[in-house]
């Protein structure tokens, strides 16, 4: 059954949910042998293991790599790897439980209310321009500035600089794919070079002049002796734009592609704009942004009879989860004013997105703008998908006003 899961097929990456469905109907955990992973497609099982210690997104602070049975990455990979196994994605406890509490301090949800107003002002200049326009590309016009705008004025990077964050981002994220290139890894370590470099001389800049921005309150974090370092706050600004909008990019372009599939839930939307709330929760499980999360697994777990055993690495399905219908009513309809919708697409148990408050806002704040101003948007060319898998999202959106 495996024959249909491909990762690398772009009409996989299309349309994963047949093969998903598949997954689900003989088995609760398959080994696949391209990428050595175990795969986990129903949501009770991708629920309870995000939330069971006996994996981790890392090893490191139980074994070593030899310990472990794996190679150590190479050397050349250092730099990436530095940044990443700093930030709180690739931690786990001690280290991971007390960056997200110094993280918190900066992050909290007060802060994150507290943006509301400059998120819906910069969504609805950003639509302006794009109706102005009459349209155009969705994607690089409205979905992909905005988050990088409000993770940019969070951190208090200045405007001039903020084009260079999406090519770092766009970088370093490509590492997450699955069996990256050489190619993807040098590209993604000289992002990792130039962006902690910037990032260094914004926090020494900060250092000298604090403001009211996110790196100053990361820098001023403490916990009675306690306090990040300074590799720490670098990975922690890296990660915070990278998992605070990359996601978000996609869900927004592949939510509107859903809408305009489904014109009859689209019309709804358009004539009760107070669905906007369960419309996003009920678009991030619909079509997940990021369908699939790997675990490393610490000591043996067992998976409906099945043992993993330590030294393997499960990916966690969060697309298939999303469409179980063991969990879900009717999960292959799209219902806008679906109620019981606990869709994991912000993961679940210690590592559950800090930046969720924040995601669902600015898809709020976009999709309310467009349906306000552009209420007869529609598509012009049927979109194409870019070809990852683990961050899955289109090329562009093409629609016109």
């Amino acid at each position: 059954m495996h024959v249909s899961f491909d990762p690398w097929s772009p009409a996989f990456v299309a349309d994963p949910y047949p093969a998903y469905a598949a997954l689900r109907a003989t088995g609760r955990a398959h080994y696949f042998e391209p990428t050595r992973q175990w795969l986990i497609p129903h949501h009770s099982d991708v629920s309870g293991l995000l939330r069971d210690r006996r994996l981790g997104r890392t090893y490191l602070h139980r074994f070593t790599h030899d310990e472990f049975g794996l190679a150590a990455p190479p050397a050349a990979h250092e730099p990436f790897h530095t940044l990443n196994g700093n930030g709180i994605l690739d931690l786990e406890a001690p280290d991971h439980t007390r960056i997200r509490r110094l993280v918190a301090k900066a992050f909290t949800p007060r802060r994150v209310e507290e943006l509301a107003p400059t998120v819906e002002r910069l969504a609805a200049g950003l639509v302006d321009a794009f109706v102005a326009e009459g349209g155009g590309d969705l994607l690089t016009a409205v979905a992909e500035p905005l988050p990088v705008a409000v993770i940019a004025e969070m951190l208090g990077v200045p405007e001039a600089d903020r084009a260079l964050l999406r090519p770092w981002s766009a970088a370093i994220c490509g590492m997450f794919e699955l069996n990256p290139s050489e190619e993807t890894a040098r590209a993604a370590v000289r992002a990792s070079v130039e962006f902690s470099a910037y990032l260094r001389g914004l926090i020494a800049a900060r250092r000298a002049n604090p403001g009211p921005d996110l790196i100053t309150a990361l820098i001023a974090a403490h916990d009675e002796d306690d306090r990040l370092t300074e590799q720490e706050i670098v990975s922690t600004c890296v990660l915070l734009l990278n998992a605070g909008h990359e996601a978000t990019v996609n869900a927004t372009a592949n939510g509107w592609r859903v809408l305009f599939r489904h014109p009859e839930q689209l019309a709804l939307l358009r004539a009760d704009h107070g669905l906007l709330p369960t419309a996003v929760e009920e678009l991030l499980r619909y079509d997940t942004p990021v369908p699939m999360f790997a675990r490393w697994v610490l000591d043996d777990v067992e998976v409906a009879g099945t043992v993993i055993p330590r030294g393997s690495q499960v990916a966690l399905l969060f697309g298939s989860a999303n469409r179980d219908p063991e969990r879900f009513t009717d999960p292959e309809t799209l219902d806008l004013s679906r109620q019981d919708n606990p869709h994991i697409s912000f993961g679940a148990g210690i590592h559950y997105c800090l930046g969720a408050p924040l995601a669902r806002l600015e898809m709020a704040a976009s999709f309310g703008a467009l349906l306000r101003r552009a209420p007869g948007m529609r598509p012009v060319a049927e979109p194409e998908w870019k070809p990852g898998f683990v961050i899955r999202g289109l090329r562009e959106l093409l629609v016109e006003v």
